[in-house]
């Protein structure tokens, strides 16, 4: 019999306050990311989204609050030890190495891994995402945008994290491969890895995703189920092109 999938707290944030040069861009976020499940980052341009996000990986600067991780209080660590200890990030816009095959690609990949599971590893991505295995000998940068996204996410996932945090991950892509990032993130959420994702394709990511966060002026606005926060007048009036009824409350920030 199958054992039920471990759905305890993978990440805590409590009063997160982060930013650049002393300047607070998320001012006091707090959630919680369980294990397996999906969470969406909504906000518009400038609403914090990437800095929350850089603020998980520790790429940009602590100002306040508590981040733990797997019960472990990391907002002190570096990215690395961050990495190190099951967080994995694959930021906005390509970030492969163009002129190298897809095999080189992916053996960088591994490089802060044990020599002696490097093919083990390797051969768990390609069984994941076959169309790597077709596109080993070709330059990363021959690959289409939707094919570049899986080769990057791929390559972090060889340090099988617990938590992988995807920025803007169908950015610039069409709606076809957007739909195909979707599958792999609902694919990867599966296997009981917890993701955390800033999307501009609000309604595709809504719906794979498990939780919503909606950011307002790197305020925390609203957050619930996924289904729910698509069915909320203000979010579909502000993301998803629906109609706002007159009596409905605008996003703080926005003109009626």
């Amino acid at each position: 019999m199958a054992s039920a999938p471990d759905t305890s707290p993978v990440l805590e944030a409590n009063g997160l306050t982060a930013g650049y040069r002393g300047n607070a861009i998320v001012h006091d976020v707090s959630f919680v990311l369980a294990g397996g499940s999906i969470t969406t980052l909504i906000g518009g341009n400038g609403a914090g989204k990437s800095t929350l996000m850089r603020a998980v990986y520790g790429s940009c600067q602590h100002l306040g609050g508590s981040l733990t991780f797997k019960g472990e209080r990391i907002e002190a660590l570096d990215p690395w030890l961050r990495f190190q200890r099951g967080i994995g990030f694959v930021p906005q816009g390509r970030c492969n190495f163009p002129l190298m095959t897809v095999a080189e690609n992916l053996k960088l990949g591994c490089y802060t891994l044990a020599r002696a599971v490097h093919a083990a590893r390797i051969e768990k991505v390609m069984t994941a995402f076959p169309v790597l295995r077709s596109k080993l000998g070709e330059r990363a940068g021959n690959l289409s945008g939707g094919e570049q996204q899986v080769l990057e996410t791929a390559m972090v996932l060889l340090s099988e994290p617990s938590l992988l945090l995807l920025d803007e991950p169908s950015l610039g892509l069409s709606p076809k491969m957007q739909d195909e990032v979707f599958a792999v993130v609902k694919g990867i959420a599966a296997t009981g890895v917890t993701v955390l994702v800033v999307e501009q394709n609000v309604h595709g990511a809504l719906l794979v995703s498990d939780t919503a966060i909606v950011l307002e002026m790197g305020r925390k606005f609203m957050e619930g189920p996924a289904a729910e926060v698509a069915a909320d007048p203000r979010i579909r009036h502000a993301y998803l092109g629906g109609n706002l009824s007159e009596e409905t409350e605008v996003l703080p920030g926005e003109t009626e």
